[in-house]
């Protein structure tokens, strides 16, 4: 038997007891996503060739003949389709219908890539109200339009495919019609496209049950199970390479983010707002080096900026290569770029390249990455362009350690004037946490990363004040209660690293900036879309209560309260808040 043969046949069995059997697909028809297993071994014995299919695959490709680590990928950042305005996706479409084209007739395997945010979030069909994004109508017309490529596509969930707030009770019933109208057997993929070569995906799963905003990009514990299995169980040492495909990208990627937008929400990395989990998709990114590269979307950025791909020399990325793509239609972009990607494989290697949709379907070289014979070590190139000769439609800040924008102090006032709005800095406190200045805004960044993780101080607090740090791990103290009930002594030991954040002015107005109960200081202000909106019908609900019961024409002056805390005192006794719910 050949060992192509026997490779073949051992994938099958394989995945047949794991309840996954590997899909053998054609480039060049939609029609043939899924092969029969005689299909497959007849291909594997045409070939004549020591493929290796991973049992981890769903879906198996036919190989090149000359160059079986040969292939094309066609990626597409966030589309949220309109059905009223399809003109900029067909034409997207056609540009890369003249890749695909090339590659069918060199024999060389194509597919399509979405990074998910599939439909508009927003009202788009005559006589309802109801959002489009995440319904099933919208998957329906997302599987129709990737369909048309001619190829096989696969997909992961964003933060909007979910979105489907009318139409499902749960987000366990979206996902279920989400996987059914793409033909995915779970939320993640993994896709061998060429000669020891996989291209996986992951998909949010979280959107009515987020702990905070819906717009985070949330990967469940079994995809990242799954995950770190597929990794581990590929090494680069075996020749093994793995691009992978989510969302958002993780947090260490160092792309470029959206401060006023991505950060100050809490969504920009992977399982943003989960702790350490956070950092789990950086630590196998350096600990496996079969992982090449990663793509991803969701801050519709164009890709003309220097880092909208980074590189992993000395960056501690392992050999991944991350790279940020664009949106394909007007309505969508936030700098005016219509662009997506496009890689093309080969056994040296592989190379990254800009589809610009404003110029015909211009293909622009960005990055060529080479491997060593090892296949330990990447070297990379980044082509220059003269498209990165622009004005910066968004300013972008991460520290690093020799940006020269570090503050080292002592104990005292670090900032005369805090506010400003070219002020750009950072400190590192006791505790490990890091602070800084940037845009008018006090942000915390990631202590290992120095990504950044979120809004401390707004702009409107933080103008025309002062930043002080001071030590405040004063002796052991003790607040002791007469009341009745409450009657004993409250403690808290002394601690040398302990300190406090302190903004004031000079008329001695003064606010301590207290740590989460976590230790972290990143506010999570925007809670999930599900309870916002409640919270707005209820405050609708007031207004016409009050307009009704008082006879008034006008809205009455209305606020919302929340908890949990307004006070240090260890009694629960007001609730009021000066300035909001009481007179200043």
């Amino acid at each position: 038997m050949a060992p192509s043969l026997k490779c073949v046949v051992l994938a099958l069995f394989v995945n047949a007891c794991t309840g996954f059997m590997p899909r053998r697909s054609v480039a060049g028809s939609s029609a043939s996503r899924t092969k029969a297993a005689p299909r497959a071994l007849r291909q594997a014995l045409r070939l004549k060739m020591a493929a290796e299919v991973s049992p981890m695959a769903q879906t198996v490709m036919d190989f090149n003949e000359e160059d079986p680590y040969s292939f094309t990928a066609c990626i597409l950042g966030d589309l949220h389709i309109d059905p009223r305005y399809m003109e900029d996706y067909y034409t997207g479409r056609d540009h890369f219908k003249r890749v695909i084209d090339k590659s069918e007739e060199d024999g060389i395997p194509a597919a399509v890539f979405s990074l998910g945010d599939l439909g508009e979030s927003k009202a788009v069909e005559e006589g309802t109200s109801e959002l489009f994004a995440g319904t099933s109508r919208c998957h329906e017309a997302a599987a129709e339009y990737l369909n048309s490529f001619g190829v096989p596509y696969e997909v992961i969930g964003g933060n909007h495919d979910l979105e489907g707030i009318d139409e499902f009770a749960t987000d366990q019933e979206n996902l279920d019609v989400f996987m059914k109208l793409h033909g995915k057997p779970t939320p993640h993929y993994c896709r061998q496209i060429a000669e020891k070569t996989l291209l996986v995906g992951m998909g949010s799963t979280v959107f009515r049950d987020a702990k905070y905003t819906s717009h985070e990009v949330t990967i469940d514990d079994e995809q990242i199970k799954w995950f770190e299995e597929l990794v581990s169980s590929h090494p680069a040492e075996e020749g093994w390479r793995i691009m992978v495909f989510t969302h958002a990208p993780p947090m260490g990627a160092g792309l470029r983010v959206l401060q006023k937008n991505h950060v100050v929400n809490g969504c920009c990395w992977l399982n943003h707002s989960s702790g350490p989990i956070t950092g789990k998709f950086i630590d196998l990114v350096h600990k496996h080096r079969c992982i090449k590269a990663w793509f991803s979307g969701h801050f519709h950025l164009g890709q003309d900026y220097e880092d909208s791909i980074t590189f992993p020399e000395g960056n501690n990325r392992g050999s991944c290569v991350f790279v940020q793509t664009a949106v394909m239609r007007s309505g969508s972009t936030r700098d005016g770029r219509q662009q997506s990607r496009l890689v093309r494989g080969t056994k040296d290697g592989f190379e990254v390249c800009t589809v610009n949709h404003l110029k015909d379907g211009e293909v622009r070289l960005d990055a060529t990455i080479s491997y060593s014979d090892c296949n330990h070590e990447t070297a990379v190139i980044a082509h220059p362009s003269e498209d990165y000769d622009h004005e910066q439609f968004f300013s972008a800040y991460t520290p690093s350690d020799d940006d020269g924008c570090e503050i080292t102090y002592s104990s005292g006032t670090i900032l005369e004037d805090a506010g400003k709005p070219e002020l750009v800095c950072w400190w590192k406190l006791k505790s490990g946490k890091v602070l800084g200045v940037h845009e008018g805004m006090v942000v915390e960044y990631d202590a290992s990363t120095l990504a950044p993780l979120g809004l401390v101080v707004a702009k409107d607090e933080l103008a025309g004040r002062k930043v002080a740090v001071i030590d405040s791990g004063l002796e052991a103290e003790c607040e002791v209660s007469s009341e009745v009930g409450m009657e004993g002594a409250d403690c808290v030991e002394s601690d040398d690293a302990e300190q406090a954040v302190i903004l004031y002015d000079e008329e001695g107005n003064v606010t301590v900036v207290q740590p989460n109960e976590d230790g972290s200081y990143w506010r999570k202000i925007v809670r999930n879309k599900m309870v916002r909106m409640k919270e707005v019908r209820r405050e609708k609900a007031a207004k016409a209560f009050i307009k009704a019961e008082l006879d008034l024409e006008e809205d009455p002056n209305l606020v919302s309260s929340w908890g949990p805390y307004t006070t240090t005192s260890g009694t629960a006794k007001n609730t009021g808040v000066k300035g909001l719910t009481l007179e200043a």
